[in-house]
């Protein structure tokens, strides 16, 4: 497969520039850009050589129009770019609060080994960290969740670290190394206990050294799996449970380092 090398900023702000300025011939009259010409032709006036004299009209004239757009330097542009580019890293963008513990699972082997997402919350989790450099793999038994995470993906541009998996737990074993597991009690829904011992063990075993795992939304009281079961299942793990708002809590588990 062969892989475009990606463009520098310098060429994104030309484009940028392009984009612009032919926008703006669209949208005049001829008369109107024949006006400008004029303007640009005085003002090269002495400077038109022979051969060149298209080519230096045309540019200026994109000159004019660009001034007129008040087309930003390449240096104010980058800035910008680089500003609103670090605006899908904060989980607020994505609906999240801005102490998720999710910031948990976002390490350096996240960038290599995946991160799994399932439950309730998968399209905003999978977004937020495949916004921070993460490799994600959305797990849903739904089609059209895994659809929704995917175009989400699309659209924002992350596209490549987003893969969508239509199955369940009970269906489904990692086939390599993860980084992180990040889940809400409905991602057990309708297992029996004997399924949901398989399935957190066989996660376990392939969360890398220092992985962490998180359930999140554990409510008192709820079937899907009980903050008892999750301490003896994680035996061994650092474990501890994070206080979301109102009666909520998030459990967080970390792989200790062998």
């Amino acid at each position: 497969m062969n892989h475009r090398a990606p463009r520098s900023l310098r060429h994104e702000y030309e484009r940028y520039n392009e984009r612009e300025i032919e926008a703006y011939k669209e949208s005049v009259s001829r008369a109107h850009l024949c006006g400008i010409a004029d303007i640009a032709a005085a003002a090269l006036e002495g400077q038109l050589q022979l051969g060149m004299r298209d080519v230096l009209l045309a540019a200026e004239v994109d000159r004019i129009i660009a001034r007129r757009l008040k087309i930003p330097s390449f240096d104010t542009w980058r800035r910008r770019r680089l500003r609103n580019a670090s605006e899908p890293m904060r989980p607020e963008y994505w609906g999240l609060r801005a102490d998720t513990p999710l910031t948990h699972a976002i390490t350096l082997a996240s960038k290599s080994a995946p991160v799994i997402v399932s439950g309730a919350r998968v399209q905003g989790s999978a977004l937020y960290l495949a916004a921070n450099g993460c490799q994600v793999t959305a797990i849903e038994p739904e089609r059209d969740a895994v659809d929704r995470v995917l175009l989400a993906a699309e659209e924002a541009g992350l596209e490549s670290r987003v893969r969508g998996v239509m199955t369940d737990f009970s269906q489904w074993t990692p086939d390599g190394p993860v980084a992180a597991v990040i889940v809400t009690p409905a991602a057990f829904a309708g297992l029996t206990v004997m399924e949901r011992e398989r399935v957190i063990a066989a996660l376990q075993r392939a969360t890398t050294d220092g992985g962490v795992h998180l359930i999140e939304t554990i409510v008192s009281g709820q079937d899907a799996i009980t903050e008892d079961e999750l301490r003896a299942r994680y035996s061994g793990w650092d474990v501890s449970f994070v206080q979301e708002p109102g009666a909520a809590r998030t459990f967080l588990a970390k792989k200790g380092l062998m």
